[in-house]
């Protein structure tokens, strides 16, 4: 507590004038109170989802984002680039995730009649290229993926992430998962793009 007394000696004026009391002073606390230099890093992950309603185990690719920063205490914060991918954390275990893909249907299920689904319906925006022709084209390939929405907007698309010690502060049974309500439904695999920002002090 040297270093408090130091300060305060300076703020009340009765510091000694003494300079080599002066000079012990500054010695202390430089010792008590070292500086710590602040990091911030972003990057961009590419992750490829799988069919229908899939969930991804991200958990080592944000820990090494974190370890490349050189971030000891801080947060990161994990974010989808998608209206229809969400992020969460929970356990990856392969019976539970099934239990999840059936849960996330019941709750907003394909079949129902939304709305947003009425193609046909859509009006498009005034300064579209090519005008209203040009924009019924387009509009014929989007996603029929009203429940796709739902699912992100009830999962939330972001997750901030104590760390301490240079690690994420997790539990052991607790990864960071994507997950991607508007997957192909057949062939390959979509390719979405999660944000990542690491904050904090080196």
């Amino acid at each position: 507590m040297a270093w408090l007394a130091v300060l305060a000696a300076g703020a009340t004026g009765f510091a000694s004038a003494s300079s080599a009391s002066r000079a012990a002073q500054r010695a202390v606390f430089r010792r008590a109170a070292p500086t710590m230099g602040f990091v911030s890093l972003y990057e961009e992950l590419p992750v490829v989802t799988g069919r229908t309603i899939s969930l991804r185990d991200i958990t080592a690719d944000v820990a090494a984002f974190v370890e490349r920063s050189g971030c000891k205490e801080g947060v990161v914060t994990v974010l989808s680039k998608h209206s229809t991918v969400g992020i969460t954390i929970n356990e990856m275990e392969p019976r539970f995730v099934d239990d999840v893909r059936q849960f996330l249907l019941k709750l907003a299920p394909p079949q129902y009649p939304y709305l947003h689904n009425d193609l046909d319906y859509r009006a498009g925006p005034p300064e579209w290229p090519g005008g209203d022709e040009a924009w019924r084209s387009f509009r014929a390939g989007e996603p029929v993926n009203a429940h796709s929405h739902l699912i992100a907007m009830v999962m939330g698309t972001s997750e901030s992430i104590p760390v301490h010690n240079g690690k994420l502060s997790i539990g052991k049974f607790q990864q960071v998962i994507v997950i991607d309500a508007d997957g192909v439904l057949d062939g390959a695999g979509k390719k979405r793009t999660v944000a990542l920002q690491v904050m904090g002090a080196a």
